[in-house]
């Protein structure tokens, strides 16, 4: 037997639902998911920036320790 929330990618409910309760956790469990997804790339373009950043010291360093003295 599958229940309302057994699909982690959709809500739970329907928005049509008949039921007040039903309706608000559907726009509850909707707005959460599409945050998440949100957050999610948010960290993805984070994690490029550091990485990006920490290639650029990188060679900077390596271009100061092979045109020393």
């Amino acid at each position: 037997m599958r229940l309302p929330g057994d699909d982690p990618g959709r809500p739970a409910y329907s928005a049509d639902s008949s039921d007040p309760l039903e309706r608000l956790t559907h726009e509850h469990e909707a707005r959460s998911l599409a945050a998440e997804a949100k957050n999610e790339r948010l960290v993805w373009w984070y994690l490029a920036y550091f990485l990006f950043g920490i290639h650029i010291v990188a060679f900077i360093m390596i271009y100061a320790v092979t045109h020393a003295k």
